[in-house]
């Protein structure tokens, strides 16, 4: 069937995500028909179960499917005008898309330093060092680590990460689970950052997370998806207040419901699907 009308079309979004359909291996179809769009400025965070085809999505975005033998067979992408679902992983990173890969993906074997200036490797401009100092602005932890990033605490890592991504200058940036792995604290520390890189910098952000209490407090609108498909999308409050979304995603809704399981299927393939 095909999947609800996105509610809110901006005008001009940054990224367009046009009914695409992903296959890996040429066999296995993980994306069935996925929409959305993206307004430049906005974060907008994509929520769903393991499984529902989140981080393919992102990875169709950023060209990173290449590497794992999966290819977009049907729609396209576009980003700033432009289609970029035919492009490698680099020049979309030159075209301004950086992601932030699930389990933070630095090198251990070298410095935060060297991890921030492999994020750069795309520029040919005077100003990295300056950008160092900016990231260390957001991230001051990372300054006083001094040795190989492999020691690095899993908050610190993630702070890398995203300092990493920052160093690309981008116009977007895609974030796959930033919060996996770290205490509360820390998750509440690392969002907190996440916001205050998107005011003053005006990034862009594409989140996906598994926290969705989080996540939806972060971003401006959200999509949720299932089964490859996006079955739910509205704006921070819409999403909130949605009965459906408070209990299977945010641990709450109506109290008087007994059973769970049934009612999770019965009423997502009459509301949603």
């Amino acid at each position: 069937m095909s999947q609800p009308a996105i509610n809110i079309q901006p005008a001009n979004p940054i990224l367009t995500v046009n009914n695409i359909e992903v296959v890996y291996d040429e066999v296995i179809q993980v994306l069935r028909g996925v929409s959305l769009a993206v307004p430049e400025g906005d974060v907008v965070t994509l929520l769903g179960p393991n499984g529902a085809g989140k981080s393919t999505t992102l990875k169709a975005i950023s060209g990173l499917l290449k590497s794992e033998d999966g290819e977009v067979t049907k729609g396209d992408i576009t980003f700033m005008g432009e289609r970029i679902d035919n492009k490698n992983a680099e020049d979309v990173v030159r075209s301004g898309v950086f992601q932030v890969m699930e389990g933070r993906r630095i090198i251990e074997d070298m410095t935060a330093i060297e991890n921030l200036k492999l994020g750069a490797y795309t520029r040919n401009d005077s100003q990295i060092n300056q950008d160092i100092e900016m990231v260390f602005n957001y991230f001051p932890r990372l300054k006083e680590r001094t040795g190989l990033a492999g020691y690095l605490s899993g908050g610190e890592q993630q702070m890398l990460a995203i300092g990493r991504a920052l160093m690309a200058r981008p116009k977007m940036i895609c974030l796959d689970e930033p919060s996996m792995g770290l205490s509360p604290l820390l998750v509440k520390e690392v969002f907190s950052i996440i916001g205050q890189i998107n005011r003053e910098q005006g990034i862009t952000m594409l989140l996906v997370e598994q926290n969705a209490n989080y996540a939806l407090k972060a971003a401006n609108y959200g999509y949720i998806m299932e089964s490859g498909k996006i079955v739910l999308d509205g704006t921070q409050d819409e999403l909130l207040n949605n009965e459906d979304v408070k209990e299977f995603y945010l641990g709450g809704g109506n109290e008087e419901r007994k059973s769970f399981k049934n009612l999770k299927s019965y009423k997502r393939r009459k509301r949603w699907l």
